[in-house]
């Protein structure tokens, strides 16, 4: 507003006339967030009304800073700041106002939008900080807050759809046998797969930032899954393929997972075969005995040895059936361990995934 150039619009004929720049006094109004400079085309005129108003249309192209928080990537609301002052000027010399409602100001801003892109403008408020210095020797200022979300679906389709594809094929892959070597081949395939997956995708994610992002402790706790799904395999294979090699189970063990975990997981403890007492020592070979004649001796001492063979013969049955009965007790055990880590792992990631979904949803609403 300018005092000194009114006039009567309708004694002189127009109520608005424009005029060069460097004929009127112009305010030095400046940005504090300015990071650039101001590269666009400028405009020589200004218009003067007759009440005063003076008109600068003046286009500016903005690069500023704005302290982003990234805590919630790739559903982020972030709130940058658009502070306007004078640096010579105190407020008892020049004031600076609202000169339009903010609502308008973001509805205005949504309609001359013309890209679509990576952010979406949310509103735009405006706040003039209160100074209780009546002196007024202090800058006058008015800042603008300018709230822009992120679109995310790119982001979802690009990083988060892909990684939990392949968590969930790593979860079906405990359908493979325990016991063959393709299931431990495949997971360290999808592990292979998904480190690829983000040394590829690593440049779409944010490197600036006071916090680490959920959307990276998401992908690291999918990859410690995986591992811990793959290690897993490895002592389930060791534990199946070397069954045979191994001593009883023990008593603690047979009680805690056939007994107990074998109900638990829904595998309950097979029949056991009977098997003989331990061998008696009935048919003990005996020296023979004098008298009689030579061929009942030799008959004797040959029904003796065939006594001795079958008894021989039936011991070491007993003690293969006794270790394939160990064999079979590990077998089982791994077999309920396996089934066991399963559910775990479904309810490990079950809480996981719901976790962070909420802390998501939560940094939204903020």
């Amino acid at each position: 507003m300018n005092e000194f150039t009114k006039w009567d619009p309708v004694q002189c004929g127009m109520d608005n006339i424009s005029l060069p720049k460097e004929k009127l006094w112009l305010p030095d109004v400046v940005i504090n967030e300015f990071m650039e400079e101001n590269k666009a085309p400028s405009v020589p005129y200004i218009y003067l009304h007759s009440d005063g108003r003076v008109h600068d249309a003046l286009p500016l192209r903005i690069v500023s800073s704005c302290n982003l928080d990234i805590y919630a990537f790739p559903f982020d609301i972030q709130n940058c700041s658009l502070t306007f002052n004078s640096y010579i000027y105190y407020a008892i010399e020049m004031r600076i106002i609202i000169g339009r409602d903010p609502e308008i100001m973001t509805a205005y801003s949504k309609n001359v939008m013309t890209t679509m892109g990576e952010w979406e403008l949310v509103d735009i408020t405006a706040q003039k900080p209160v100074n209780n210095n009546d002196s007024g020797l202090y800058t006058d200022m008015l800042a603008f807050y300018i709230r822009v979300r992120r679109r995310a679906t790119m982001y979802v389709v690009t990083l988060l759809l892909p990684s939990c594809f392949l968590i969930t094929v790593d979860l079906f892959s405990f359908l493979l046998p325990p016991q063959s070597t393709d299931r431990s081949s495949f997971k360290m395939t999808i592990i292979l797969g998904y480190t690829v997956f983000l040394l590829i995708m690593n440049d779409l994610l944010p490197i600036t930032g006071n916090t680490i992002p959920l959307i990276n402790v998401f992908f690291s706790l999918c990859l410690v899954l995986m591992v811990a799904s793959l290690l897993e395999t490895i002592f389930i294979t060791n534990l199946l393929s070397n069954s045979s090699d191994f001593s009883p189970v023990p008593r603690w063990i047979r009680m805690l997972f056939l007994n107990f975990l074998s109900c638990l997981v829904c595998m309950p403890q097979r029949n056991k075969k009977p098997t003989g007492s331990g061998a008696t020592n009935e048919y003990d070979v005996k020296p023979p005995e004098t008298g009689g004649s030579a061929e009942e001796d030799k008959t004797l001492q040959e029904l003796k040895s065939l006594s001795y063979a079958l008894h021989t013969i039936r011991f070491q049955v007993e003690q293969q059936q006794k270790k394939n009965q160990t064999a079979e007790e590990w077998i089982q055990v791994g077999f309920i361990i396996d089934r066991l880590l399963f559910g775990l792992y479904i309810v490990f990631i079950s809480v996981s995934f719901i976790t962070i979904i909420i802390f998501w949803v939560n940094s939204c609403h903020q």
